[in-house]
């Protein structure tokens, strides 16, 4: 976990603020790992600052990680009480999320009710391009972290969800590495790749796909004007999870968009 992106600075206060239906357990981790150093002494006029041990270091992390997790279960057990199915959208920026979610609401408008909540670290840019597409939708800015987190979700879950909602799509913040260790709440993790970001991104980054149910294969459309290898990519997505599936497509052309809309469709009626 990165030191300075302010992974810590939500769920150091989680208990204050999150989880508006109150069925998660409350815990408080001992500090956010966002401060770098945890001790200082003077002497001579100079301060010196002492780096944190290894030992703490990891286990203020686990502690994060535990108290996002307990959150995460709670949003999760709200969601499914009201038979929300949730997807955790994961890329690198640029990716085509908003793109592909634009697409898919004109599609699901008047079939699906659904909502969104969109993460970045700054504007609302994606929400507004979002809007009037039938869905509610909800902008999170994160400021100075580089994911989102299961309080911050839970936090905007009531204002975004009403009593006819069946879908939730969670826009993660552009990022294939913060965002794989949280949690969030959901049905289902789905990770876009995009055919210029190369075939070997999920050598590079594993755990993203690692945890993915669904692995997207965006901008398709883009193939004839790159060196982009199709067997290689599907051979690296293969190594890290070989049980995950695939769908190529390009929210651009439509090509292959069906496919994702009967994806769609069939997990909201298994969820009932």
């Amino acid at each position: 976990m990165c030191e300075t992106c302010g992974c810590g600075e939500a769920l150091t206060h989680a208990l204050s603020h999150s989880d508006p239906h109150h069925d998660h357990p409350h815990a408080h981790p001992d500090h956010a790992h966002g401060d770098p150093f945890h001790g200082e002494h003077t002497h001579d006029g100079h301060t010196h600052l002492h780096p944190p041990s290894p030992a703490r270091t990891v286990r203020v992390e686990n502690d994060l990680l535990a108290l996002n997790h307990a959150l995460a279960e709670a949003n999760r057990r709200w969601l499914q009480r009201y038979r929300i199915h949730a997807i955790n959208l994961i890329s690198s920026p640029g990716s085509g999320k908003t793109l592909l979610l634009e697409k898919t609401l004109r599609r699901l408008q008047g079939r699906i009710p659904t909502a969104v909540i969109v993460g970045d670290l700054q504007t609302d840019l994606d929400a507004q391009r979002l809007q009037g597409l039938g869905a509610r939708v909800k902008q999170i800015e994160t400021v100075n972290a580089c994911h989102l987190d299961a309080e911050r979700v839970s936090q905007v879950l009531p204002g975004v969800i009403d009593e006819t909602t069946r879908l939730l799509f969670i826009e993660n913040v552009g990022n294939l590495v913060c965002p794989a260790a949280f949690d969030l709440g959901e049905s289902e993790r789905v990770v876009l790749l995009s055919t210029p970001e190369g075939e070997d991104k999920p050598l590079k980054y594993p755990v993203p796909f690692v945890k993915a149910s669904l692995v997207l294969v965006t901008k398709t459309d883009l193939i004839p004007h790159l060196t982009w290898k199709r067997d290689a990519c599907l051979d690296a997505l293969r190594q890290v999870n070989p049980a995950a599936s695939v769908l190529e497509l390009s929210a651009l052309t439509g090509a292959g968009m069906d496919a994702w809309i009967r994806h769609l469709e069939q997990a909201v009626r298994q969820n009932g």
